[in-house]
C-alpha cells in the first residue's frame, strides 16, 4: 500500500530533519511548513522531504488539510499523520500498518494512554477526559483522541471534508470518520516528552473542543 506521510511543523528546526530521515528511506514524506519563523522548511528539504510552505501560521488544522490534499494528489492509498516535534517514534509506524491491514479499519490511532509515562500530568487528565467524550459522540472506544499518530485510509479522507483550521482538525477526523461509518481501532505507541514544548494551549483549546462538541461534532 503506498502510503504517505504528513508533518505539519511549526519552528521545529531542531527535531524536523532527524524525524525525516528516520522514515525517508521507507516512505514519501510532505512536511507543511506552518509559518515557521525558524529553518524548519530548509531542514525538512535537506532531509528529502518535499515541503510546503504556509505564508503565515495557521494552525494545525489548516497544515493538515494542505498536506492530505497533497497526499491524495500524490497517489496516496493511505496517510500517516506525525507531529514534527520529535514526539512520536517512528519505529512504531509499522505497528499501525500492521494493525489497519489486519482490521480494515478506516483509522487507525496511536494510543499513549496504556501507559503515561513522561506524558505530563494535566495532558494526561484532559486527553483521558476528552477522550471519554468523544468516545461517546463516534459511538467506539477512542482511548487516545488527541494523539496525532494516526494511519488514515484514503477513503475516509475523500469522504469525509475537513474544516478546522487547528487543534480541533484530530476530533473532527474522528467523528466525521464513525459518522460516515469507518471504524476506528487503537494500536499502543510510545511517546517522548522530554524534548519538545507543546503547541498545544491548555484553555484556549480545550474551549475550542467543548465548543465543538456543543456543536454536536460539527465545526
Amino acid at each position: 500500500m503506498r502510503t504517505v506521510v504528513v508533518i505539519p511543523a511549526y519552528n521545529a528546526e531542531a527535531s524536523i530533519g532527524t524525524l525525516v530521515q528516520q522514515l525517508i528511506s521507507q516512505h514519501q514524506v510532505i512536511v507543511v511548513d506552518d509559518g515557521s519563523t525558524d529553518r524548519t522548511a530548509e531542514a525538512a528539504a535537506a532531509a528529502g522531504a518535499a515541503v510546503l510552505r504556509q505564508p503565515r501560521n495557521g494552525g494545525k488544522g489548516a497544515a493538515l488539510r494542505r498536506g492530505f490534499a497533497a497526499a491524495l494528489e500524490r497517489g496516496a492509498e493511505a496517510v500517516v499523520t506525525m507531529d514534527g516535534d520529535g514526539q512520536h517514534d517512528p519505529a512504531d509506524l509499522p505497528h499501525l500498518a500492521a494493525a489497519a491491514a489486519a482490521s480494515r479499519a478506516g483509522i487507525v490511532l496511536g494510543n499513549r494512554m496504556s501507559s503515561r509515562g513522561t506524558m505530563p500530568r494535566v495532558r494526561w487528565y484532559t486527553n483521558r477526559a476528552m477522550s471519554a467524550m468523544l468516545s461517546r459522540l463516534c459511538r467506539q472506544a477512542i482511548p487516545d483522541s488527541q494523539c496525532g499518530f494516526r494511519w488514515i485510509a484514503r477513503e475516509v479522507l475523500e469522504r469525509c471534508p475537513l474544516s478546522a483550521e487547528r487543534f480541533e482538525i484530530d476530533s473532527e477526523l474522528l467523528v466525521a470518520a464513525s459518522r460516515a461509518g469507518f471504524r476506528i481501532v487503537s494500536v499502543p505507541v510510545r511517546s517522548i516528552y522530554d524534548r519538545h514544548t507543546s503547541m498545544i494551549r491548555p484553555w484556549r483549546d480545550t474551549w475550542r473542543f467543548l465548543r465543538f462538541l456543543a456543536r454536536g461534532g460539527r465545526m
